[in-house]
């Protein structure tokens, strides 16, 4: 093999070695992660702004004000999607971390379903399913800072 070719195919692979990123699954789980978070802090907005968008709920054994629920939704939502961003990333930090808090968001919303029972059921759903994307995802390279 010649030098030019050598120099070639050393850039060929330094250039594919650098882009390597994430794979779908992980792709596709911080695409989600990054919807559910932002719809976490429109859900959480709406609840603290204005109490009357949810129906009131009897007696409820995990019963908090509706504007506590808000805050609740509100920081987890930004968490979510700032997580959400570094899964598609390919940050080392956000698999683990993103498992942690779609777990967290999973228990959050199945204690939110008296206020808004089919929401919160859609919600846990894409949770069972964003943690089987992470949990099946196997890491292959990161993307070049």
């Amino acid at each position: 093999m010649n030098q030019a070719s050598h120099t070639t195919a050393s850039a060929h692979q330094a250039s594919t070695r650098s882009t390597t990123g994430p794979g779908g699954t992980a792709v596709f789980a911080g695409a989600v992660l990054l919807i559910a978070g932002v719809l976490g802090v429109l859900q959480g907005i709406a609840a603290i702004a204005n109490d009357d968008v949810f129906a009131e709920v009897g007696d409820y054994v995990f019963e908090v004000d509706l504007t506590g629920w808000g805050w609740l939704h509100l920081v987890l939502g930004v968490l979510v999607a700032f997580t959400g961003y570094g899964v598609v990333q390919g940050a080392s930090w956000a698999r683990y971390t993103a498992i942690v808090l779609v777990a967290l968001h999973l228990v959050a919303n199945f204690l939110w379903l008296p206020y808004y029972p089919v929401w919160a059921i859609v919600m846990i759903g894409i949770d069972l399913i964003v943690l089987w994307a992470l949990s099946i995802w196997t890491p292959q390279g990161r993307l070049a800072p």
